[in-house]
């Protein structure tokens, strides 16, 4: 008979399982049919068997997506999560600075993956209006994000702030499956833990349910936090987004590649001094403008970027 379950640790032989219809989790190895021609990450729904006391993954179900980044040199998709109903953006308003570049660089990946985001200002017990936050807000919910106002260190603290309780976070979540990004420090860990009613205790790199016990973790790890699960990947904190190509990555900015269809030229460079660019024709809604020039000025420092790669290294499957 086969079982169905959920990859919670996937590492190169042996997989942490857990069967929901038992409530237990289990440690399996994985045939070699199916390992030779798929790579099982956390999050990825499986079939077990069971012969004795061993638990052996027969099958991989189809997967909704994929969290991936192109490995340039060998030509393929390096998968490190899958299955995710959301991805959570995580930023700080405080320490460390809040980065623009950074959040769009990941905003990027999540249309990319073709996975809804929600972006979370945290710590906003420690804003001190070093920037515009309702602007930078403005910019991501144009492009249908929803924003959170959050502090994961006082949770229980009514919010003072313009936009998302953390109440309405926790329902947000309720029964999904998410991966959260963000840049070392903006409190992760910290978020994961209030989020889970302190269900589970992270900190800083350390996974471990309360009272028992905690481990360090270097590998992509779903986390049970009760009415919803999360992953925490270090295989894809990189900001770098040198694996996609110039060509594609206008798709990946939908409120910029719009108004780029309406360019004069199909090549066009989107400069101020380019003949016929829709950008500075001036029919841009006013409401907007400043939100898609903003945009506009992070797409090009990335193309800059990723137009530095030489172009055979560019080249995929």
């Amino acid at each position: 008979m086969k079982i169905l379950a959920h990859i919670y640790e996937a590492h190169k032989k042996e997989f942490l399982c857990k069967i929901y219809s038992e409530n237990k989790t289990v440690s399996a190895c994985a045939k070699r049919t199916v390992l030779k021609s798929n790579q099982l990450v956390a999050g990825d729904k499986v079939l077990l068997e069971k012969n004795g006391n061993e638990y052996q993954i027969v099958d991989l179900i189809d997967r909704t997506n994929e969290i991936f980044r192109m490995n340039i040199r060998e030509r393929k998709k390096r998968v490190t999560a899958a299955n995710c109903d959301l991805v959570i953006i995580a930023t700080s308003v405080s320490r460390p600075p809040y980065k623009r570049g950074v959040i769009d660089r990941f905003a990027t990946r999540s249309f990319q993956w073709d996975v809804p985001a929600v972006v979370i200002f945290n710590k906003m017990d420690e804003f001190q209006d070093d920037f515009d936050i309702d602007f930078e807000m403005r910019r991501f919910e144009n492009l249908g994000i929803e924003c959170f106002e959050v502090s994961a260190k006082y949770p229980e603290n009514p919010t003072r702030f313009g936009r998302g309780s953390f109440k309405d976070l926790q329902k947000k979540l309720v029964n999904t499956q998410t991966i959260i990004l963000g840049q070392s420090g903006v409190g992760k860990s910290k978020l994961i833990t209030s989020l889970s009613d302190m269900e589970v205790i992270l900190v800083s790199n350390e996974i471990g349910r309360s009272g028992k016990g905690s481990h360090t973790t270097t590998w992509s790890e779903m986390i049970d936090c009760g009415t919803f699960r999360i992953i925490d990947s270090p295989g894809i904190r990189s900001f770098s987004l040198d694996d996609i190509s110039p060509e594609e990555l206008i798709n990946f900015f939908p409120d910029l590649l719009t108004i780029s269809l309406t360019c004069q030229f199909n090549n066009c460079q989107h400069d101020s001094s380019t003949k016929g660019c829709a950008f500075y024709g001036g029919d841009t809604d006013p409401q907007t403008a400043d939100i898609i020039k903003s945009r506009l000025s992070s797409y090009k420092k990335i193309m800059e970027e990723i137009s530095g790669t030489p172009a055979w290294q560019k080249k995929s499957s």
